[in-house]
């Protein structure tokens, strides 16, 4: 059915398990962030009802097209076409890891959420699906990643895309955190980070990675209030990264074009942009303090 247009005010269905009914109306306004846009509308807010039926839920086995966010996730496939390793910081609807799932089926894909009753939504209302390939991780993302790291795990493609309801949680916003994440990756690893194109964070979210990762492609949403940010060969220092060249960035989305076509990514068109994005100079002030776990978001915004 088609998605109808109202507020994001939710109430929580019946047939969630009664220990999560209480948050479930929180965790339906995080989700519905994930939920598909129509072409015509770049950044409409929907009712969920359309999806979920209280007493027959509607299940999601391939949502049609994909929010901005995602579409710029998609990007990163002309950085890393073929990443056999995804970890993916924050869950949502689950729709990220189940198109990943399709798209890449031999990848691991390990998903670290930290709030349970994310995962049991995401399962009962948005058709998110565990197997062998791709798994949902019960964890707060700062303590997996310590505990990957001490296993020797390492990931070809690392999303960040965690939110609190309101903005990121400020402890995955530290410059502690980032290196965590770095340290994760493989050789020719990819980061992508999905955040805000306009907040008082920005300067500080941007010194931030500038800090960790030095240059990185500044994906803007001119409509959607989004901005993603993309590392290519995350680990390397910044003068060791290969350059973007247009031409091999255009053939590796030709050659992605056919697959991505169910979810209406326009997966071409940001092989220019991506070329472009690597000589654009940074819009924040390079003087701004990075954040850190004794400078964080709420120190920030106290003074």
């Amino acid at each position: 059915r088609a998605l109808r247009r109202a507020p994001r005010t939710w109430s929580s269905p019946p047939s969630v398990g009664s220990s999560a009914r209480a948050d479930v109306g929180a965790i339906c306004n995080k989700i519905a962030r994930t939920l598909p846009a129509r072409r015509d509308d770049p950044t409409p807010e929907y009712e969920i009802s359309s999806y979920v039926r209280p007493r027959s839920p509607k299940k999601i086995a391939k949502p049609p097209r994909y929010p901005p966010k995602a579409l710029a996730h998609f990007s990163q496939s002309h950085l890393n076409p073929n990443p056999a390793s995804v970890l993916i910081v924050g869950l949502g609807g689950g729709t990220l890891p189940m198109a990943l799932r399709d798209l890449l089926p031999n990848a691991r894909i390990d998903t670290v959420e930290i709030d349970e009753a994310v995962v049991r939504v995401a399962k009962e209302y948005f058709g998110y699906r565990e197997d062998e390939y791709n798994r949902a991780i019960i964890q707060d993302a700062r303590v997996y990643g310590k505990r990957s790291a001490l296993r020797g795990l390492t990931y070809d493609l690392i999303i960040l895309d965690a939110f609190n309801g309101e903005y990121i949680p400020e402890h995955l916003m530290a410059v502690e955190f980032l290196e965590e994440m770095r340290a994760l990756l493989s050789d020719d690893g990819v980061l992508v980070a999905n955040t805000f194109a306009s907040s008082q964070l920005y300067d500080f979210e941007s010194a931030t990675y500038a800090a960790v990762f030095g240059d990185f492609l500044n994906f803007r949403g001119s409509s959607t209030g989004n901005r993603v940010i993309l590392v290519p060969q995350a680990k390397l220092p910044a003068d060791q990264r290969d350059a973007l060249d247009t031409r091999t960035l255009r053939a590796r989305a030709a050659a992605l074009q056919d697959g991505l076509k169910p979810y209406g990514v326009p997966i071409t068109r940001y092989a220019g942009t991506l070329a472009a994005l690597s000589k654009k100079k940074p819009d924040w002030d390079a003087d701004t303090r990075p954040l850190t776990d004794q400078f964080s978001p709420a120190n920030v915004l106290s003074q």
